[in-house]
């Protein structure tokens, strides 16, 4: 099997690279430099060339807030972008993953959100990420939608190298507590999406690290099982205002994972744990 598997700059395509190679799959990574999703001729072109069995589409436009000022460029990445994919998956015959987010919701209410359930995003960045997945529900039939979200790994910025970096200077951080969703390790995730690549199990899934925090919870393990010593308060969403407004429920509904024979992702604890060991590793 060949796999070809866009944004490997970015955390989770970095992730899917390694995993797929450590496997013994043939794989194919590209970034904006080897081919510019935005341009449908040279999607055309790259993949074509490649010939690959499936194609994981991980690059996306992830600047929620720069988005509100930026949507004709974030719409030309996730939306223009995927359907450009889409389009050569079709004409190749060939089965495609499309990474999608929790924010094609309204983050209303506290029932996990089932995979089938109706979007309704709140800002730029979901509105374009909900228009790649109808993208490529009209093109395919031989497709993975999968949504994650607050992601981290080892290659990128995120959540946990904020707060340890902001440890650094502050005696006191302010984290908001009102936002609930999974912290999810993108090394775990690249793990699914090498089983699932290997299947026609397709559909829409939901997958992210086991369990449910807010961000508050989520910093204060990241300090306790970093051993560091600070004060972490708990603020509301309106007393920490961003440009998009972010969901408050991100809960995910994981069972079509396993009921399709997917292995879950481990705890988010456990997850961190061995996130920081190998952070660790490579600094």
């Amino acid at each position: 099997m060949k796999v070809f598997v866009t944004g490997v700059k970015g955390q989770l395509g970095y992730d899917v690279v390694n995993e797929l190679r450590g496997r013994g799959i043939e794989t194919v990574g590209v970034d904006i430099e080897e081919m510019d999703i935005t341009d449908a001729g040279a999607v055309h072109r790259v993949i074509t060339e490649a010939a690959p069995d499936a194609v994981i589409h991980c690059a996306a436009y992830t600047a929620v807030d720069a988005a509100e000022d930026n949507e004709e460029t974030c719409r030309k990445v996730n939306a223009d972008g995927t359907c450009h994919i889409a389009a050569v998956c079709k004409e190749l015959d060939i089965k495609m993953i499309y990474i999608s987010t929790d924010y094609v919701f309204d983050g209303k209410g506290t029932r996990p959100w089932e995979p089938d359930d109706e979007r309704h995003p709140l800002n730029v960045y979901g509105q374009t990420k909900y228009e790649g997945e109808l993208a490529v529900q009209n093109a395919l039939d031989k497709y993975f939608i999968v949504r994650i979200q607050w992601v981290y790994g080892v290659n990128g910025k995120n959540f946990v190298k904020t707060m340890l970096r902001l440890a650094e200077t502050n005696p006191r951080i302010n984290v908001v507590n009102d936002q609930y969703g999974s912290p999810t390790y993108t090394f775990d995730l690249a793990k699914l999406l090498a089983d699932m690549v290997q299947t026609d199990k397709y559909g829409v899934y939901h997958a992210a690290n086991d369990g449910i925090c807010t961000w508050y919870e989520f910093a204060c393990e990241i300090f306790k099982q970093a051993g560091v010593d600070i004060e972490v308060a708990p603020v509301l969403s309106t007393e920490f205002p961003t440009k998009a407004t972010r969901p408050e429920n991100s809960r995910m509904n994981q069972d079509k994972l396993t009921e399709n024979g997917f292995e879950r992702l481990p705890s988010w604890q456990d997850a961190l744990q061995r996130y920081l060991k190998a952070l660790r590793t490579v600094q």
